[in-house]
Order: C-alpha cells, then structure tokens, then sequence
C-alpha cells in the first residue's frame, strides 16, 4: 500500500510542476552551459580562480580614466560614488573612510569585485589585462604597489594589503 501511495504523490507532484511551468509568466530566457561558464567563477583570497592576464598601474590610469573616473574621480576621490583611495589610517577612528588601501583585506578580493561589478553601468566589459591593470591602478593610488609592478595571477596574491591583519575570522570550527 506505501508503494502505491508513493508512486500516486509522485505522479500528483509531476503534474503539478507541469501546471506551474505552464504558468509561469515567461520572464527570463534560458542560459547556455557556455554562458553559464563565463559567468561560474569565483576568486579566492590565496589567487586560485584568478584567469591569465597581466597589467601595470600605468595601463590602469588610462582603463581608470574611461571606465572609472565619472564615478569615483581623480585618483579615486571627489567622485559620485564611494572613494577608492585615501582613509588610511582612519580605520580606529570615529569616522573610518573604507577605501580599496583602507580598509580591503585582500587584493584578489579588488580584483574579483572588479570583475563582477564595474564598471557599474556594464560589468563584464573589461579583458583580464584591463582587469589586472585597473587593480594595479587601485593599489597604486593606496601606496600599495609601485606604478610599474607587474599585477597577475601570481603576484596579486602576495600583495600584501594594509589592513589585512585587522580581520579577525568569525567562524572557529566545532563551535
């Protein structure tokens, strides 16, 4: 008797996720496995996930100045939006100003919202260089690098950031 009751819920079930799908309101569009893999990254703080590509500071300040600078202006202060440099040191103050050289823990973690948010207007547009070249930019403007340092998957990960001793990992294990 189980058996037929499982098999009867089952058929029940199918039908009704027929209905639904028949229903629905069409929004959306189905996504190839191929744009789904463009899309299906992540980068880790230690550099894995991080693509080929490479780029300097100096690349950085002319890709800055054509998809940054109207947001986040000169240097990365003064803009519409967030600044992406100063605030050092102002982290134990009472008004902490978390910039890219401020406050962010991990250079991979620039280059990965970089990757997947800006420019805001079209994320996704930038190559891999243009990726590495405006992080290398960001990180120069915060004293972080030297304008010529070469920024790839090999050296963004021992960049070593400013305030990255200053988190403390929330999660202890068995807890």
């Amino acid at each position: 008797m189980s058996t037929f009751r499982f098999f009867a819920v089952a058929g029940l079930s199918l039908c009704s996720i027929a209905v639904i799908a028949q229903e629905s309101p069409g929004l959306g569009e189905l996504v190839s496995s191929d744009e789904l893999a463009a899309l299906d990254y992540a980068v880790l703080p230690n550099g894995d996930g991080l693509p080929a590509g490479s780029g300097t500071a100096v690349e950085g300040s002319t890709v800055y100045q054509q998809y940054c600078f109207a947001c986040h202006g000169d240097k990365g202060s003064g803009g519409i939006n967030d600044a992406l440099s100063g605030g050092h040191g102002s982290m134990t103050s009472k008004s902490p100003v978390k910039t890219v050289g401020s406050f962010w823990p991990y250079a991979t973690t620039v280059f990965d919202y970089v990757r997947r948010a800006m420019p805001l207007s079209s994320p996704g547009v930038l190559t891999n260089d243009q990726l590495y070249a405006v992080t290398a930019y960001l990180l120069f403007i915060n004293d972080v690098v030297d304008e010529n340092d070469v920024i790839d998957a090999k050296s963004l990960p021992d960049v070593k950031m400013p305030n990255r001793d200053n988190f403390v990992w929330g999660y202890a294990p068995g807890t």
